[in-house]
């Protein structure tokens, strides 16, 4: 596995797997982020793993006094751990991925751009939701508000630049299309991107032990509900 490591500060670094998003990328990825799970490195806080980075913080203190430095700095005892882990990590990984299944009521109020992918594909709204219920997606990376997925995988046949003007509030569970990615806003938030369904299912609980639903690596699959499935889905009812 070639990767660069480099300083993001004054207590993180980051590694770089490579310079295009692939699921060979996210797989390696994925496999540092399980090794960091049980062999967290010296002074570790956190790790953020993103398209074709990840991203470990680290408290430089608790590094120098873990290794007992003797003026080496936190960085180099870090990128030394670093190569270690990668040594052990395996040619060609292989990780569990979590699959979840999500309910999308597409179009009228919930999708109010699925006109827009329609007309910019030549296709059929019925289309556009075929294609997009069927497709083959895969969880990159979370990040812009918490717990929303940049989901990949999106077959370009409905690929659709975001919208020039961004729309000040977007509600939550709404399911949008930005060029050749998906995603579902956990939160309202203001967004750009081109709307054309909205799930009943929380992503975001910020009530729970694991507030975030998703995490990098999960496969997605979409499936279309009736409006009114999507009313009742809260009481119980998953009559589609």
């Amino acid at each position: 596995m070639e990767y660069t490591v480099s300083p993001l500060g004054d207590e993180s670094v980051v590694i770089q797997l490579s310079e295009s998003i692939s699921v060979e990328t996210q797989t390696h990825i994925g496999a540092i982020a399980v090794y960091l799970d049980n062999h967290p490195i010296s002074g570790m806080v956190e790790y953020i793993p993103a398209y074709t980075t990840i991203a470990i913080f680290y408290n430089a203190v608790d590094v120098l006094a873990e290794n007992h430095s003797d003026g080496t700095n936190a960085f180099d005892i870090v990128q030394r751990e670093i190569e270690k882990m990668v040594s052990r990590l395996p040619k060609n990984p292989e990780t569990e991925s979590n699959v979840i299944e999500i309910p999308v009521c597409y179009g009228g109020e919930f999708g109010p751009d699925l006109e827009v992918v329609a007309r910019h594909n030549n296709l059929s709204e019925q289309e556009v939701i075929d294609t997009h219920a069927n497709g083959d997606y895969m969880v990159y990376m979370i990040g812009f508000a918490p717990g929303f997925p940049f989901i990949g995988g999106m077959s370009e046949k409905i690929a659709t630049p975001r919208k020039d003007s961004p729309r000040l509030q977007i509600p939550a569970g709404s399911v949008g299309i930005a060029g050749s990615q998906t995603g579902v806003y956990p939160i309202e938030t203001p967004g750009g991107w081109q709307l054309i369904g909205r799930t009943p299912i929380k992503l975001f609980r910020p009530d729970e032990e694991v507030p975030i639903l998703l995490k990098s690596g999960d496969s997605i699959r979409f499936f279309p509900i009736s409006e009114q499935a999507y009313h009742n889905w809260g009481a119980g009812s998953h009559e589609y």
